[in-house]
């Protein structure tokens, strides 16, 4: 009954392509004048960045979805990664977080022979009313190019980039970011939440970090419940419960509704349900606005990121939420 109580007020809490594999090269170069040049340099870039985001996911500092593009989240796992490696947080791609970050000599991109698991089919359009995503069996990935966006951390139009002439199904092979298959994490000793920096860090025993995530956490309306909560239970694929009455911007013809689970339902593959009543860590149908937007009061991650969390979290687990 709890979680079903929780999870009825949830959501209320709730390119460019590339030529080259990209290389960890700290040095910069000014290309000489002309547009075939300055092409080749912009590209270089994506790939250096492209490099990077993979490096980062693989060393557990997630920089969200995977785009080639320096954004707000790369720079939160740049920073984080370099405090935890002793290095200057700056958020920036310095010559000494290059040195540190490529001594994982692992590829960026991989080739990756296609399953149907991967292609995640069928299909369904999602639409944006909540009463009608209430009579959809199930809210599965709305195109193979989401479901493999999903599979690989990575934004689609990345995916589609990297492989321009691809009809993916079972047996085709796609060059996809180097992040699959990464060993499970260990229990963590407890888990912060820090509504200023959009980040949800796991501490070992000793404090030191195993991994961080960026998150959407709290909103002028519905702020993040600063405190110490523990975790009570983790709900895998949950159904969600609809209560229009709970919500300021409700559709007034909308009533109660069950939504069914699903990678696009309103809090994605996990429920992590917390101590303090109607709160939760969950996951997300818009991963490339994680960290970007505001939620209300619950903690959103990617739903790769949460998938990776569940292994670190227990019932009892400490949760601490920050300023």
């Amino acid at each position: 009954m709890r979680l079903f109580l929780v999870l009825l007020f949830s959501l209320a809490c709730c390119a460019p392509a590339f030529a080259q594999e990209a290389r960890p090269q700290p040095t910069s170069t000014t290309p000489p004048d002309g547009a075939a040049t300055q092409a080749a340099g912009a590209q270089d870039e994506v790939s250096r960045q492209l490099h990077a985001q993979v490096l980062l996911a693989r060393a557990r500092f997630s920089p969200g979805e995977i785009d080639g593009v320096a954004g707000s989240n790369q720079a939160r796992a740049l920073r984080g990664f370099q405090a935890a490696r002793g290095l200057e947080a700056t958020g920036e791609l310095d010559d000494a977080t290059w040195e540190v970050l490529s001594t994982d000599t692992s590829p960026a991109l991989v080739e990756q022979v296609l399953t149907a698991d991967d292609l995640a089919a069928p299909y369904v359009e999602i639409p944006d009313d909540m009463m009608e995503k209430a009579a959809l069996d199930r809210l599965g990935y709305a195109s193979v190019w989401e479901a493999l966006g999903e599979r690989f951390h990575a934004s689609p139009k990345l995916l589609r980039s990297l492989n321009p002439d691809a009809d993916p199904q079972p047996g085709t092979t796609l060059r996809v970011p180097n992040v699959r298959d990464l060993p499970p994490l260990q229990k963590a000793a407890r888990i912060v939440v820090t509504e200023s920096e959009a980040t949800l860090v796991l501490l070992d025993g000793n404090d030191r970090v195993m991994a961080q995530f960026p998150v959407t956490s709290g909103s002028e309306k519905d702020p993040l419940p600063i405190g110490e909560w523990t975790v009570d239970t983790v709900a895998m694929d949950p159904t969600f419960h609809y209560n229009p009455e709970l919500f300021w911007n409700a559709d007034p013809e909308h009533s109660k509704a069950t939504v069914a689970a699903g990678p696009n339902n309103p809090v994605g593959p996990v429920w992590i349900d917390l101590s303090k009543p109607h709160y939760g860590i969950h996951g997300t149908p818009e991963p490339a606005q994680v960290g970007k937007t505001a939620s209300n009061g619950c903690v959103r991650l990617t739903n790769w990121d949460v998938l990776a969390l569940v292994d670190a979290v227990e019932a009892g687990t400490p949760v601490e939420m920050r300023k």
